[in-house]
């Protein structure tokens, strides 16, 4: 591992102590060669003293006996009627999965799980004139017990099986069943386990959206949805809409899919937040060390202009920072000269990670907006390499060294780098920002 790649995950750690997460396991997933991995994953997380409940799926599973019994049954997913004879098929199924899991994670891992009759159900009724027999809803989720297995280190594995007041048992959708779990125990995270990269619109994998966004996706363009993934979207929203402040929807054959999914910026999926989890801030005296390791490889190829650690720590007052769920992925200088009424925009740089993304114009039209409002007639900037970004972006024109501040202009000389000079009026209003 990387010593960034330790940075990222000890950035975490305190952020997700005590607090839960629901694993929703798609049954193909929990089928699938790497499900040993998963489980590994899963001590992992439970080790940096993150409460784990489980929700596990059995369609593949029913599928499975329904062949080997020789019986058909009427729906595997959850979503449709459900026979007495799929039901029975569906309590073996989900019994089986249960099983491997609980053994996986004592077995392996010495983690102590159970599955808890946790879920009352009631029955879904008769929809669209069809009635579904024995497929259920959730109809309330024992969060006391929950709590009292996750006080006492315990792993609740939770099947799509719920049972009414009078014991009738119900098949449930697991999907359904682990965005109640994760709404009632005011989980920071749903994660879903696919057999899908994430959400993928016109062959695009979407990285990060709001529940907002994603809803209207969904609304308008449904048909372009893998039908495998619909009904984790809708869990998503419902889950953010009801206090859940992200969920996730990942490939679970992917070799350590949930670490990467967690403890990356990038991720491996699709992360749908409830709130806006990207903003612009000022910089604090505790982001020296991360702009510093930030703007340090882009000084070393000469992108930017060098500076010492020292000299950041003592401008930092004049830093801004592009912030991602706590993590500096970008950043920017605004140096204002009053009394010249202009203002230099410098250090604007982007993690290699994220290029392309859109933050690098922000962070620019955040400063340029900034020294709008202090009074700022004229911004300039100096660049070597990204000049053509400057212009065609952010409507910069070339200008002659003349025009820097007195101050600037003799470290101008004194560099030797040559750079462009960029520059632009801020007395008109600003310009919309061009696509891409």
């Amino acid at each position: 591992m990387a010593t960034s790649d330790l940075r990222n995950v000890l950035r975490y750690v305190p952020q997700f102590r005590d607090k839960v997460f629901v694993i929703a396991i798609d049954s193909q997933v929990v089928a699938d060669d790497n499900f040993g991995n998963v489980l590994l994953d899963v001590a992992a997380l439970h080790s940096l003293s993150i409460h784990l409940v489980i929700v596990h799926g059995a369609s593949a599973q029913i599928r499975e006996w329904s062949e080997q019994l020789k019986e058909a049954v009427t729906d595997a997913d959850g979503t449709g009627p459900c026979d007495a004879a799929t039901l029975r098929i569906a309590r073996l199924a989900a019994a089986q999965v249960g099983n491997r899991i609980l053994d996986g994670l004592f077995g392996t891992h010495e983690l102590r799980g159970a599955v808890p009759n946790a879920i009352k159900a009631k029955p879904a009724g008769v929809l669209k004139g069809v009635d579904h027999l024995y497929r259920g809803r959730v109809d309330q989720v024992d969060v006391d017990y929950l709590r009292l297995l996750l006080q006492h280190d315990i792993v609740p594995v939770i099947p799509p099986i719920g049972t009414d007041g009078s014991g009738q048992p119900y098949r449930l959708n697991s999907d359904e069943v682990a965005e109640e779990v994760a709404r009632e125990l005011q989980a920071v995270k749903l994660i879903f386990l696919t057999t899908k990269p994430g959400v993928e619109v016109e062959g695009r994998v979407l990285r990060q959206i709001s529940s907002r966004d994603l809803e209207e996706l969904l609304d308008t363009r449904r048909d372009q949805f893998a039908p495998a993934v619909v009904s984790k979207v809708e869990a998503a929203l419902r889950s953010c809409k009801g206090g859940v402040r992200r969920a996730h929807i990942i490939d679970g054959r992917v070799d350590e899919c949930l670490l990467s999914e967690v403890y990356s910026n990038e991720g491996i999926g699709t992360m749908v937040h409830a709130n806006e989890y990207q903003f612009i801030r000022r910089a604090q005296p505790r982001d020296v060390s991360f702009i510093w390791a930030l703007v340090k490889p882009a000084m070393e190829k000469e992108e930017l202009l060098r500076r010492t650690r020292a000299s950041i720590q003592k401008q930092i007052t004049d830093y801004y920072v592009f912030e991602t769920d706590g993590a500096i992925l970008g950043c920017v200088a605004l140096h204002v000269f009053s009394e010249e009424k202009k203002a230099e925009m410098a250090s604007l740089h982007v993690s290699p990670l994220h290029e392309n993304r859109g933050i690098g114009t922000r962070l620019a039209r955040y400063v340029e907006e900034l020294a709008r409002k202090q009074g700022v007639e004229s911004l300039y900037c100096l660049s070597t390499q990204a000049f053509s970004f400057f212009q065609q972006k952010l409507g910069f024109e070339e200008v002659s060294p003349d025009f820097l501040t007195t101050d600037r202009r003799a470290k101008y000389f004194q560099s030797a780098r040559n750079s462009k000079v960029l520059a632009k009026s801020l007395l008109k209003p600003p310009a919309p920002i061009p696509a891409g």
